[in-house]
């Protein structure tokens, strides 16, 4: 990941790009191959000569350094799916392939798994 001047000069000659575009350029792409574009927000505004409480993004120190951390809360998406990531099924040693019956307790909006094996 470029920082300071050959961050603002990478970026500046690829400035006709989308912003991700720009950011993937200059290394800012996580190992999942997802664009980091806080991280590369962060490190622009710090080139620019901004301090900021935190270290730059991707420097050792810094929390978003570490990945995608579970944040254990999620939300009804627009097409009425509730999801529940990777992090959550990883903690509770859920494997693919296993069966769970679905409990609702309507009153209390609680929703229970239990194995089906």
């Amino acid at each position: 990941m470029l920082v300071g001047k050959e961050l603002l000069e990478k970026s500046k000659l690829l400035s006709k790009k989308s912003e991700d575009e720009i950011a993937r350029g200059c290394g800012y792409v996580g190992p999942s191959g997802r664009v980091l574009r806080k991280n590369f927000y962060r490190a622009l505004v710090e080139a620019k000569g901004y301090k900021l409480n935190n270290s730059v993004a991707g420097r050792p120190g810094n929390r978003s350094s570490r990945g995608r951390q579970a944040e254990f809360k999620t939300k009804v998406h627009g097409n009425g799916n509730l999801l529940i990531g990777h992090a959550y099924t990883k903690k509770l040693g859920l494997e693919p392939g296993q069966e769970y019956k679905i409990d609702l307790k309507k009153d209390s909006k609680i929703i229970s798994l239990t194995p089906l094996n």
